[in-house]
């Protein structure tokens, strides 16, 4: 069984998904921390890998930029094939001056200025995380060592990267609790909470936008361990 963007069968998914947005930080991740894993995916270059951490099976998985990409690969997996929690895990920006480059963001609340949730029945600009995947990120943070700073926020699931106008205030935001920006987490708690799913976001700050700090590629590359070991013991807990 495949569907038009995975062609993995059934069997080759885990229930709990891992996903990047950049394919090649979810091959990345399987060669630095599965044992045994093997590519289940390579359709339009969207690889995914199947593994085990820790002896439970896991599938980490690219999803592409943007809410319509992640809403279509988190769909194709909740649906048909079974899956029971996807976890995002990637990089934001941060309106805020007190959250700073390479801090983790848990994303409690996503919202959005789109109408991307009236397709899951959902018309609300605000959407939450699984309230149980909430809680064990809380505990593993709370028991994890790490110098970083990490933040329970409403995250802004924006629909541009780029834009004439400036209609995205960062002070604005911040007065509504808006705290951090990025691009998916609106539309998998959308689908997830319309299938009645699990679902979760990891952020690390790479850039923010009030202080003009910006990491680069090499600097996102190695600069997420810490987000990547909070990730593996999430799992441990599932």
């Amino acid at each position: 069984m495949s569907t038009p963007h995975i062609e993995a069968n059934k069997k080759d998914i885990a229930k709990i998904v891992l996903m990047p947005g950049d394919p090649l930080r979810a091959k990345l991740f399987a060669e630095t921390y599965l044992k045994n894993y093997k590519q289940i995916n390579s359709v339009r270059g969207m690889l995914g890998f199947t593994g085990t951490y820790k002896n439970k099976e896991i599938t980490v998985m690219g999803h592409g930029m943007g809410l319509d990409s992640i809403g279509i690969y988190s769909y194709e997996l909740y649906t048909e094939y079974n899956v029971e929690t996807i976890i995002r895990f990637g990089s934001c920006g941060s309106y805020n001056e007190d959250i700073n480059i390479f801090d983790i963001i848990i994303a409690d609340k996503a919202y959005t200025k789109s109408n991307y949730g009236e397709g899951f029945g959902f018309y609300k600009d605000t959407i939450g995380a699984t309230p149980s995947l909430i809680k064990i990120a809380n505990k593993v943070v709370k028991d994890y060592k790490t110098e970083k700073k990490v933040f329970n926020t409403t995250v802004n699931s924006s629909m541009w990267f780029y834009k004439t106008d400036n209609i995205d205030v960062p002070k604005e935001f911040v007065k509504k609790g808006i705290d951090v920006v990025e691009m998916e987490a609106f539309a998998l708690y959308s689908i997830a909470k319309s299938l009645n799913k699990n679902a979760l976001t990891l952020l690390t700050v790479s850039d923010h936008l009030v202080k003009n700090e910006f990491t680069s590629s090499e600097e996102r590359r190695t600069g997420f361990k810490d987000m990547f070991n909070i990730l593996l013991k999430i799992t441990e807990e599932l």
